[in-house]
């Protein structure tokens, strides 16, 4: 085991604990070693419902939203260099799956997907204040701020809102939004380049694939799924080097559905693998380098997390269960960079000219 002050050279997953026993714990695993458990880093009580983390390489602080037994929306932020919890707060009216700005210095929080404000926070990430709220629509559930950015929002509004995905300046915090889709969206992913997002839609077998210069949305349908409606397919995300979308099905299929996106408007349905669970799968994710697809449990599940070999698509191991992971690489005990809970497309082309 690592000592939590040990300078240290690798990469490494932090893997948010959900099973009942261990929830808010974090568990390191070394990706490099077969994902060998390092240690596991005890963080706070009370801890009932994780919502997501996200952490900065510029700081080398970890954020984790969670909710209490009570009911209560709370954040904890944790200096990943001695593992030590900075600040344990709550957040008015609430919390969900959070985002960080690439500067490390802001937290970008929705306030639950099950309230009624009609804004998210943005936080100081030194100390948790508030500093802005930003308005535009009401159940705000999953932020990201993907490679290229901007700010992504998400919410599950039964108005009509929540058919759009929204957008949101870093600078000026203007919004504005892609859609309609043909249902509330869920768990949705970006490129390297904010050219394409992909998305679960309530009500649909498969996903939706929006281009964000023109607003053009696509849907790729599972010809062949199990009986029935689908609610919401929850968990999806773009391999790092963009060649395939890998999906979640529904809470009791435990298939994930993989697609080719040669031309990302035109998905093509490549493979559909078995988990090793009887049960469904809640969120995806990937390591940075593109080598593992993480596929996390049903929510709040005791069962493993599987590890997929994101080439080959084989299954290749377990961890202890967790959606919310996040991969932290050191280099000469620095962190060198940061993973993200969202399975991000990394492809960035530069101009020669």
């Amino acid at each position: 085991m690592l000592a939590a002050h040990e300078p240290r050279t690798g990469r490494f997953l932090y893997a948010v604990n959900q099973a009942a026993a261990t929830r808010g714990s974090i568990s390191v695993y070394d990706i490099s070693a077969g994902h060998r458990l390092v240690k596991t880093i005890e963080t706070v009580r009370d801890v009932d419902d994780v919502k997501g983390v996200a952490a900065s390489a510029a700081t080398g602080r970890l954020y984790v939203a969670y909710r209490t037994r009570s009911g209560v929306g709370m954040i904890y932020c944790l200096n990943v260099y001695d593992d030590v919890v900075l600040w344990n707060r709550a957040i008015d009216p609430d919390v969900d799956r959070l985002a960080v700005h690439p500067g490390g210095q802001l937290l970008y929080v929705p306030t639950w997907e099950g309230g009624s404000a009609h804004f998210i926070n943005v936080l100081d990430a030194s100390t948790g204040d508030v500093v802005r709220k930003v308005y535009f629509s009401n159940r705000s559930h999953d932020t990201l701020f993907p490679v290229s950015g901007p700010l992504f929002q998400e919410t599950k509004a039964e108005d009509g809102s929540g058919k759009y995905l929204y957008l949101i300046d870093p600078q000026s915090y203007a919004v504005s939004r892609i859609g309609p889709y043909a249902g509330i969206l869920g768990p949705y992913a970006v490129d390297g380049m904010s050219r394409y997002v992909v998305n679960n839609v309530t009500g649909l077998w498969g996903m939706q694939v929006a281009e964000l210069k023109s607003g053009r949305i696509v849907t790729a349908s599972l010809a062949e799924h199990p009986p029935g409606e689908p609610a919401l397919l929850h968990g999806i995300g773009w391999t790092p080097d963009e060649r395939e979308v890998w999906q979640s099905s529904s809470a009791g299929d435990p298939h994930i559905y993989v697609w080719s996106m040669r031309d990302p408007m035109a998905p093509v349905l490549v493979d559909r693998i078995s988990m090793k669970s009887r049960r469904g799968a809640h969120w995806l994710t990937f390591d940075i380098q593109g080598n593992y697809t993480y596929v996390a449990p049903n929510k709040s599940s005791d069962d493993t997390t599987e590890i997929f070999d994101a080439h080959t698509h084989k299954s290749v191991g377990l961890i202890g269960s967790s959606e919310d992971m996040i991969e932290i690489d050191f280099a000469d005990g620095k962190v060198s960079r940061v993973g993200d809970q969202y399975g991000v497309g990394r492809v960035v082309r530069t101009s020669t000219n």
